[in-house]
């Protein structure tokens, strides 16, 4: 089997995280920040492509750096493991914006519209699978 790191819980027994599970968190942590990177790269960048998609979203193009620094602080936030829960939450919350803009544009429902979401559930799963507490605080239990 593989090996284990202890991680002590405040106000509770010791918890146990194999390196494995550590590690595939961490690397779809790594996946999430390279597209987090990307998507704030394109808010500087403003390519063409991009510059378009704000134009149909409504959204003013001036806004686009702004979204970019919010994105690299949530990003940010979420990589230091100090700080990766408030980082996910923040990361939700940005998210939520991008579901609450392609409803109201009438995107395709589970292509797009939903996207976000199922980005959130990576970063909150990648979250689960790295920090124990997280995954203390939201037990999955096999049927017993």
């Amino acid at each position: 089997m593989g090996s284990t790191t202890e991680i002590r819980l405040p106000g509770s027994a010791a918890k146990q995280t194999s390196r494995g599970r550590m590690w595939t968190g961490w690397g779809i942590t790594g996946l999430i920040t390279a597209l987090m990177l990307m998507d704030a790269a394109m808010k500087f960048i403003q390519p063409a492509g991009a510059a378009a998609a704000f134009a149909r979203s409504g959204w003013p193009v001036q806004l686009s750096s702004t979204l970019g620094v919010i994105v690299l602080v949530c990003t940010a936030l979420y990589v230091v493991p100090r700080t990766a829960v408030l980082g996910a939450i923040l990361m939700t919350g940005y998210l939520g914006g991008a579901v609450a803009t392609n409803l109201r544009l009438g995107n395709p429902l589970f292509s797009e519209t939903l996207f976000p979401v199922y980005f959130g559930v990576l970063v909150w799963g990648a979250l689960w699978l790295r920090d124990p507490r997280v995954a203390a605080l939201i037990p999955l239990r096999e049927r017993q």
